[in-house]
């Protein structure tokens, strides 16, 4: 796994019940873009709002419509120790390739050691650590280490806090390149991640520009990378001022992409006010031109 592995949004119909036809679309999508992996079930698939059953059926989807040809990594985030656990057995009999999981940020080193070596006993090969905190830094150096040594199939982590890119940077050289460091909110920061030589970056939607930059930095072509990339900082400057903001305007883009049927989401704040909604018709043109330009 490598390069852009994008969070896959969740498809409803206009009633609000799970697509597959469109999931099944977005995989394709997903895999003839030369994306380096995917991950579903995580927050910008609304993760919360669906049941188990749901997450089965997506996860049952995936597995179908990819047919192993890039690495899938299932989220396995819940409200219940319970439910990330029967979630873990199912979606590694399905056949994923990992599974990504965010700790309880109130248990000690003890129980996070408890929490990751009991899903590690059920999990496939990669247990992907999502290290998550928007308003902090997460996850200490000192408690990486010791559930990187730990927990052997603990093998990559995903970095979403404050000061990621020097995270990104602390991890790497404390494991000696051994926990494998992707990034994901932080995708203003793009830029900075790869000159750090991150593993992966986890982004949302504009998989096509996002390899089309990875590639070219990898090719040594930094300034027609940084140039891309610059090209949709207000794009990304819009869709990033909230999650919520981030999946309904990606939802809308998969609509004109034509790949979603519908832009229906259940997180109830993923909505736009009016002036949002000027705002979004502007990044959306925008990101479709970009779109054709690289096609």
């Amino acid at each position: 796994m490598h390069g852009i592995v994008p969070s896959l949004n969740t498809p409803f119909d206009v009633s609000g019940a799970l697509d597959l036809v469109s999931l099944s679309k977005l995989v394709e999508h997903t895999v003839k873009t030369g994306c380096g992996g995917m991950l579903g079930l995580a927050v910008a698939g609304e993760h919360g709002t669906l049941n188990y059953p749901e997450k089965i059926r997506f996860v049952n989807e995936v597995v179908k419509q990819n047919q192993g040809r890039i690495p899938f990594i299932c989220s396995v985030t819940s409200n219940t120790f319970n439910e990330t656990l029967d979630l873990t057995r199912a979606a590694t009999a399905a056949g994923v390739d990992g599974i990504c999981v965010q700790i309880p940020t109130s248990f000690s080193l003890e129980e996070k050691l408890s929490f990751l070596d009991e899903l590690e006993k059920e999990s496939p090969g990669i247990l992907m650590v999502q290290d998550l905190d928007w308003s902090s830094g997460g996850l200490s150096l000192e408690e990486i280490l010791i559930l990187y040594q730990k927990i052997e199939k603990f093998k990559w982590i995903k970095i979403e806090t404050l000061h990621a890119g020097p995270k990104y940077s602390a991890v790497t050289e404390a494991t000696e390149q051994g926990l494998k460091v992707c990034g994901g909110w932080a995708v203003t920061q793009l830029m900075d991640a790869m000159s750090r030589s991150v593993d992966a970056f986890i982004p949302t939607g504009l998989e096509t520009i996002y390899v089309a930059i990875y590639d070219a930095y990898q090719a040594r072509e930094e300034q027609r990378a940084r140039t891309l990339f610059e090209s949709i900082l207000p794009i990304l400057n819009f869709s990033n001022q909230h999650v919520d903001i981030s999946i309904r305007f990606f939802k809308n883009l998969r609509v004109r992409e034509g790949l979603f049927a519908s832009d229906y989401c259940r997180s109830p704040s993923a909505v736009f006010d009016p002036v949002q909604s000027q705002e979004a018709k502007h990044a959306t043109s925008r990101a479709m031109q970009l779109l054709s330009d690289l096609n």
